[in-house]
């Protein structure tokens, strides 16, 4: 399977594709579900979280399915309250800011606090029936400690930033309980049947590069380590990486993921040849005239220079609005450009 072969840095004949959020709300067929259910009870559905994986990969001629569900899902069980509000994104309570709130969060067996998400995996893996590899998920520690400990999204993550410079020693506590969580759920995603797995640490690139070393890698590389003992490649992201892209690498990963904001040959050359990367169409392309969509597509595969280990995606993920005949016309192109 291209996807997979990439993953490892052999040849393929074509450069493979997938995008981040391809199963989602920029599609009719997504939209047509939601009109009947909410983002939570789709998550927690496992035939209809199954159903959504397998949409974009009928609809487009992408390598790679990505399991649909939620970076947040593991917070719930953990002692959290997740919802979704509508236009605001996802809310969770009571924030976690004080020894008593890291205090109660519980560390859990995923087969118990997430069986609907292995469940999904099993589905899907099934459902798919070899046609593409299925990849599953988590979120790194930083970026759930971002969202449990703001409540939610935030513009300069006050809280965050407070926690890791005066308590630096409750900090580590529930980061540590946030790397255990996360490695378990992802090796327990690889034993459902994932065939690769992907950390997102998507708030990863508010830090500074000392900050990354210190408060994020340590844990990033613990759920690494963890999800590892699967066997199944894996694929590290984050986004505004740049300052820290060889940390960020160290902390681990078979496949490091590149956003739009650094030129693809130049990360590479910072990651080393020994890793394999993935990105980095900038997502706004996507509504761009389709010329110059299908230059900024081919400027990408020339800066991977046909260099084996190059898995074409965008540096971030699918924007709602965007049309879907522009990432069925991506995927066909970077298949005729690379192929070889």
């Amino acid at each position: 399977m291209r996807f997979l072969d990439a993953c490892r840095r052999e040849k393929t004949d074509a450069t493979p594709v997938w995008f981040m959020r391809q199963a989602g709300r920029y599609m009719p067929e997504y939209r047509a579900l939601r009109e009947k259910h909410g983002m939570l009870e789709l998550c927690r559905t496992p035939e209809l979280a199954a159903e959504v994986t397998l949409q974009p990969v009928r609809a487009f001629a992408v390598d790679a399915a990505i399991l649909f569900a939620d970076i947040l899902l593991p917070l719930p069980p953990m002692g959290l309250k997740l919802e979704f509000a509508e236009g605001e994104g996802p809310r969770l309570s009571p924030p976690v800011r004080t020894e008593k709130d890291v205090d109660a969060l519980r560390v859990f067996d995923p087969s118990e606090g997430l069986g609907f998400v292995l469940e999904a995996v099993r589905l899907a893996r099934r459902m798919l029936a070899g046609k593409v590899p299925l990849i599953g998920f988590a979120g790194a520690p930083f970026t759930l400690a971002a969202y449990a400990v703001e409540g939610g999204p935030s513009k300069d993550y006050a809280h965050v930033r407070a926690m890791m410079r005066e308590r630096p020693d409750l900090w580590g506590r529930l980061m540590t309980k946030l790397a255990g969580v996360s490695g378990a759920y992802l090796l327990a995603q690889a034993r459902a049947g994932a065939q690769a797995l992907q950390l997102f640490d998507s708030w990863a690139g508010i830090l500074t590069r000392e900050e990354y070393a210190r408060f994020a890698a340590p844990y990033s590389k613990k759920v690494l380590d963890e999800a590892a003992k699967s066997g199944v490649p894996l694929v590290h992201f984050g986004t505004n990486t740049a300052p820290f892209l060889e940390e960020f690498r160290d902390a681990g990963g078979d496949v490091v993921g590149v956003d739009w904001r650094i030129p693809l040959d130049e990360a590479w050359r910072r990651i080393g040849y020994g890793r394999a990367v993935q990105g980095n169409l900038d997502p706004a392309k996507l509504s761009a005239p389709l010329p110059e969509l299908k230059e900024a597509v081919a400027e990408v595969l020339r800066r991977a220079g046909g260099r084996p280990g190059h898995i074409f995606n965008l540096g971030h993920g699918i924007p709602k609005d965007t049309p879907p005949d522009r990432v069925k016309a991506v995927a066909e192109w970077v298949h005729e450009m690379s192929s070889r």
